[in-house]
């Protein structure tokens, strides 16, 4: 049995152990500089909307659609968190995806876990920061100039952050460069665009309804109440989607399959939640949405509690 590779999420094997414990050592560097950095500025308002965000991320990810080529994609989410909540709060919004990901469902390896981190968490998010801001300064910050960076955020985050994927690829000795890397780009030029689309209409039913979570200056219309009414609706309907999910090869396994280094993958260490079917429930597509719930409540869980917290320490002066 082909063991799942998700897309962008490298799976043990993958990548030499020099590699991987560089990208630990520099994504445990920056998740811990964001846990100090992302607390300030942090307002009561941003707490549910990080814990919510978390979670209809993780449920996001759930469901893979068709891209040309016979291959398929899902949200990474990088410029939809970075654009709602900063920098810094998305880094740590990131990191708590892509970790539950990797404990609970297998979906990443646990060794590489850092370089999963380093690119979604870290390189997704700056990249959108960079690119959104860019484009929203020059369009004066209109709602055009915001929806038009919200697509190139989306779209440049995936397609960097596949090249940073090839290239940790290509150093691990995996593949050789002129394969991975134009593979990886070609794919995700594709699959940035459906991220890109994924984020503009978020971008937009949000100022329409919620200006005030996009622009800071814009006086709030009510309290938070309608951010967790939102996100809930929002969440539980990507969950009831996620067994329509497209069952194409994504993105990283399709190039793993074409290059030859598909056979590297490496089984988990324990499966919990393996392929997001939870164990002991006959019905495959029941299992499925029973996992999303399951990971929706955790990813949460550990998306407010950060939120709550560095809001807190921020309120007490610590």
């Amino acid at each position: 049995m082909l063991l799942s590779v998700d897309a962008l999420h490298i799976p043990d094997g993958f990548l030499s152990i020099t590699v991987s414990l560089l990208a630990w050592v520099i994504s445990i560097f920056m998740v811990g500089y964001a846990l100090r950095i992302a607390g300030k500025g942090l307002d009561e308002r941003q707490v549910p909307v990080m814990g919510i965000l978390a979670a209809a991320i993780f449920a996001g990810q759930m469901i893979n659609f068709a891209v040309a080529g016979g291959t398929s994609g899902h949200l990474m989410g990088s410029a939809i968190a970075t654009i709602l909540v900063g920098p810094w709060a998305a880094i740590l919004i990131m990191t708590s995806v892509v970790s539950i990901q990797a404990l609970i469902f297998q979906d990443g390896g646990l060794v590489v876990l850092g370089a999963n981190i380093f690119n979604m968490a870290i390189v997704g998010v700056a990249v959108a920061h960079m690119v959104f801001t860019s484009i929203k300064r020059i369009a004066e910050d209109s709602r055009k100039g915001i929806l038009l960076g919200g697509f190139g955020a989306g779209w440049i985050s995936v397609l960097l952050v596949s090249i940073s994927v090839a290239l940790q690829v290509v150093v691990s000795g995996t593949s050789p460069a002129r394969i991975a890397i134009p593979a990886m780009a070609g794919v995700h030029l594709l699959i940035g665009i459906g991220e890109g689309l994924i984020t503009v209409g978020a971008l937009a039913f949000l100022l329409s309804v919620r200006p005030d979570l996009i622009q800071p200056g814009r006086p709030r219309l009510d309290t938070s109440r309608s951010i967790w009414v939102l996100g809930f609706i929002l969440t539980v309907v990507l969950i009831l989607l996620a067994p329509l999910a497209s069952t194409r090869p994504d993105g990283l396994e399709w190039v793993a399959s074409q290059a030859g280094f598909i056979d590297k993958v490496r089984s988990p260490i324990y499966e919990l939640v393996p392929d997001y079917l939870l164990p002991g429930v006959e019905n495959e597509s029941l299992a499925t949405i029973l996992a999303g719930a399951l990971g929706v409540i955790i990813v949460f869980g550990l998306g407010f509690g950060i939120a709550f917290n560095r809001w807190k320490s921020q309120i007490e002066g610590k």
